[in-house]
């Protein structure tokens, strides 16, 4: 399992299905960079039960996403085909019609082993090629800053589902610290004022905290 955190985001370039609709050959996140954050989150398979909730989710809350500066990026190890009969099944029927940010079709498992998310691994014995595991992707989810540095991951397991509302709050706290040059504490949220990181500000932090 890689730690990418403060590193450069491993880079791809793979077919996408965009707008819902459209396939999109090469798809990369380096367009991004210099311009906008990116949650970058991997799913286990369409057409599944969990999977359907978190990425209609992330759909309710684009609209927040976008007023942050930060592009959605969903990613599975299907392929391209069921990507788009997935996004054009409706919601009633299992399928996730109506979302339009980008699903990246990762069918060489390729991202997610760069990603370290991929839930097995590739073993040769006697010469053969083999794979122990389950070859799709657990729920790994990056935040990848303007200059294309990852500087959050989180990964769960497959039946665990994510908050979509606490990505959010990563995001404001990258930019809070970028804007304000400030930290961000425990429970921190937009609401609230952040540290300067000095040893007085932590103590007063934590008295208050504790009274």
């Amino acid at each position: 399992m890689n730690v990418l955190v403060g590193k450069k985001a491993p880079l791809f370039h793979e077919n996408a299905v965009i707008n819902g609709k459209e396939f999109e050959e090469n798809y990369s996140l380096e367009q991004f960079i210099g311009k906008k954050n990116v949650v970058f989150f991997f799913y286990p398979l369409d057409f599944t039960f969990v999977c359907p909730t978190e990425l209609v989710a992330f759909q309710e809350k684009l609209e927040e996403f976008e007023k942050r500066d930060t592009v959605v990026v969903a990613c599975s190890t299907d392929s391209k085909y069921s990507h788009w009969a997935w996004l054009n099944t409706p919601r009633n029927k299992g399928g996730i019609q109506g979302v339009t940010y980008p699903l990246v079709a990762d069918y060489s498992k390729m991202i997610a082993i760069n990603y370290g998310v991929l839930a097995g691994q590739y073993t040769i014995e006697n010469n053969a090629l083999s794979f122990e595991g389950n070859p799709v992707a657990y729920r790994g989810l990056f935040l990848i800053d303007k200059e294309g540095i990852v500087r959050h991951q989180i990964i769960n397991d497959l039946p665990l589902g994510r908050n979509v509302d606490e990505a959010l709050r990563m995001v404001d706290s990258l930019n809070f610290h970028e804007e304000n040059g400030e930290v961000c504490p425990a429970n921190w949220n937009s609401s609230k004022n952040g540290l300067k990181a000095t040893a007085e500000d932590i103590a007063e932090y934590l008295g208050s905290a504790t009274n």
